[in-house]
């Protein structure tokens, strides 16, 4: 076999033409069709309204996500021009852009047999609209980020082998891709970049693609500074991520559930260890174990900080070095003489198919079923104004379905008590787990506070925003009340309202009361305190 010169097929217009296609099965509905996570989506859309009204991630709010995350949001709002259409068209633009680096990598360093797979694996895991590990009928843009950074780092690996042919042209757009993936993944979330920036020095061991990887790693921090001299928000980012570190020192869950992680993705640790053990069969190669030892570690820390029980996709970009470098192993054999030659190569190929066909199917399926849906309209709308394109479905999801739907008569009682307050309220907190108040009157957001109040993973008893920061700017609260139900009292609720209630009650009036809501406007200054800030002395 001669890998370098059977290439009939042109991988990158492939790969290019599968994004656009994917991209338009996303964005052409025009509609978010949600099974599960609704108060996710509420949080993800509140971030992109808060770009849109003009803030500055981690400058104007709290988040641990890197600021590409609402940006790229803010941008899906910008050209749907609904906050429907929002994540449909966020994620068909990014799985766009990352098809532009990734039909580079695998055309250049991968077999077609298994660039063209392995490129349709990673464009399906970053478009699907389902958090990896969960149903196909799970549907929801929650937890996007991940997908994109799983995405990422699946081409990135691939830069590992050497080039088909290493001139100029190809260090210079080697260089370009990999500075492109490393920015997105540290500014879209770091735990992804951090990863990026540690694989450029596995690969300065190979004197042959040394130019490009020392290359990245000085174009990403030149472009870094230059994010930095605008953003210029990079410690107050940096603040945000240790408040949600210090939860729990940086390691997710109990023992248990850690055990867990490793037994559900114990099947693609073992086919990974079957790759990697025939490549290093033939290899020998110390630097070749650093990488696979590389990706199977950083690759569990990655997936432990996640909330996602399978998917560490660092394996299966470590079994398609592991598949190329048998194929390549291969191809240097002289023909005739071992004639069990053909039999590994294919058996490479069929078992390399066998990885990531599952998952190819699995994805497309649910895309599929998103775009079905959202196209018909399945489901009932959020029942509040500017949310018509975001629906609630029952795909046999029958409890997720009950329970978001009891939230719409939640959201509907506190738009109605919203709507009676008059002047017109804006700067609304929701003490509660999303804010869809404000994209839904039109108000302006407060500043200071964060869309995101999730217990355990951003904030907990013994790591918190102080309220007197995180509702200096706030003029009106919705504080929702317990649910009727014996959990409530267990949730998150009354934990939220443990650390921020006396704030809320020494600084704020009652302003409304409903079923569903208690509402407190903030309180007027004193007469003294108003002629202080009059006088300039405070």
């Amino acid at each position: 076999m001669r890998l370098w010169t059977e290439r009939p097929m042109k991988v990158g217009p492939i790969l290019l033409v599968a994004a656009a296609l994917l991209a338009l099965l996303l964005a052409l509905p025009g509609q978010t069709v949600t099974t599960r996570y609704l108060n996710d989506l509420f949080v993800i859309l509140d971030g992109a309204y808060r770009v849109a009204a003009g803030q500055v991630p981690n400058q104007d709010f709290h988040t641990p996500l890197g600021p590409f995350a609402y940006y790229l949001t803010a941008a899906g709002y910008a050209l749907s021009g609904t906050l429907g259409g929002t994540m449909p068209t966020a994620m068909a633009l990014i799985t766009l852009l990352v098809a532009l680096p990734m039909a580079h990598v695998l055309s250049s360093r991968l077999h077609p047999f298994i660039a063209i797979p392995y490129g349709l694996f990673l464009l399906l895991i970053l478009a699907v609209p389902v958090n990896l590990g969960e149903g196909i009928t799970s549907l929801s843009f929650a937890k996007f980020y991940n997908r994109i950074g799983w995405a990422a780092l699946g081409v990135l690996l691939v830069m590992y082998l050497r080039p088909v042919r290493i001139d100029r042209r190809q260090t210079i757009l080697d260089t370009a891709c990999a500075t492109v993936l490393t920015l997105l993944m540290l500014y879209t979330k770091l735990s992804y970049g951090v990863v990026a920036l540690a694989f450029p020095l596995l690969v300065l061991f190979d004197r042959q693609q040394r130019r490009w990887s020392a290359g990245a790693m000085g174009a990403t921090l030149l472009a870094a500074l230059s994010i930095e001299l605008i953003w210029q928000s990079s410690l107050a980012h940096l603040t945000d991520l240790r408040l949600a570190f210090a939860l729990d020192g940086g390691l997710r869950g109990t023992w248990g559930q850690i055990v867990d992680h490793i037994l559900v993705n114990l099947t693609d640790y073992i086919l990974l260890f079957l790759f990697a053990g025939i490549a290093l069969y033939r290899t020998r190669s110390v630097r070749d174990l650093l990488f696979y030892a590389f990706c199977a570690v950083a690759g569990f820390l990655i997936i432990n900080q996640n909330f996602q029980a399978w998917g560490i996709i660092m394996l299966h970009g470590a079994a398609a070095v592991a598949a190329e470098t048998i194929l390549r192993s291969e191809s240097r054999r002289p023909q005739g003489v071992d004639h069990g030659s053909w039999s590994t190569a294919a058996g490479a190929r069929l078992l390399f198919l066998a990885v990531v066909l599952p998952t190819i199917i699995y994805c497309l399926a649910a895309l599929g079923l998103h775009t079905a849906a959202a196209s018909v309209r399945a489901g009932v709308a959020v029942p509040l104004p500017n949310m018509e394109q975001s629906r609630v479905a029952n795909l046999w999801t029958w409890s997720d379905y009950d329970t978001a739907t009891a939230y719409h008569e939640v959201l509907r009682d506190g738009f109605n008590a919203l709507s009676q307050l008059e002047p017109k309220p804006s700067r609304i907190f929701v003490l509660d787990q999303g804010n869809a108040f404000s994209m839904a009157l039109n108000a302006p957001p407060a500043r200071g506070d964060t869309p995101w109040l999730q217990w355990d993973r951003t904030l907990g008893n013994t790591s918190y925003i102080p309220p007197e920061t995180l509702l200096a700017d706030v003029q009106l609260v919705m504080e929702r009340k317990l649910p009727d139900s014996p959990d409530a009292a267990k949730g998150p609720l009354p934990q939220l309202q443990a650390i921020y209630g006396p704030y809320i009650a020494a600084h704020f009036d009652a302003a409304g009361e409903t079923q569903h809501w208690k509402l407190h406007r903030r309180r007027a200054p004193s007469i003294p305190e108003a002629a202080l800030h009059l006088d300039g002395r405070s």
